[in-house]
């Protein structure tokens, strides 16, 4: 892989193709989105990113789940919270993701790389679960 970014388009590829009702891709999506955040992205692309990672991480949800947290929420509310962008946002990156095999042992990756870059946001926990309370996603 070149790019960071060719290498999350070839694993978004791997994932959309997956087919498994759990839809694993959403959490490809907000891994990355959460660890390439910057001053400019938009409220709430980091927002979503970051719901997405806690439910997953913290709840258990599926990607299927998430997603249908997502729409709920975008329903709700049109204003996004702001939250502080870490320096090191994990260690673990799309690339290093698509070097596991196809299979059982990518999606533990996959995992494992959620698990890292949510790890790096773990000052914005109690902010993540304030938002999801108040609109009874939790």
């Amino acid at each position: 892989m070149t790019t960071a970014e060719d290498a999350y388009h070839e694993l978004c590829y791997y994932t959309l193709a997956h087919g498994a009702p759990t839809f694993v891709h959403q959490h490809v999506v907000d891994a990355f989105a959460a660890q390439y955040a910057t001053a400019e992205t938009k409220p709430i692309k980091l927002t979503f990113a970051l719901m997405g990672l806690y439910l997953h991480l913290e709840r258990g949800f599926t990607g299927r789940q998430v997603q249908l947290a997502h729409m709920a929420l975008a329903k709700r509310t049109r204003s996004w919270p702001t939250f502080a962008l870490p320096v090191n946002r994990g260690a673990i990156t799309a690339a290093d993701v698509l070097a596991a095999p196809p299979g059982p042992e990518r999606d533990r990756a996959i995992d494992t790389w959620c698990a890292a870059v949510w790890g790096a946001y773990v000052g914005s926990r109690g902010q993540v679960e304030e938002l999801l309370a108040r609109y009874d996603i939790i």
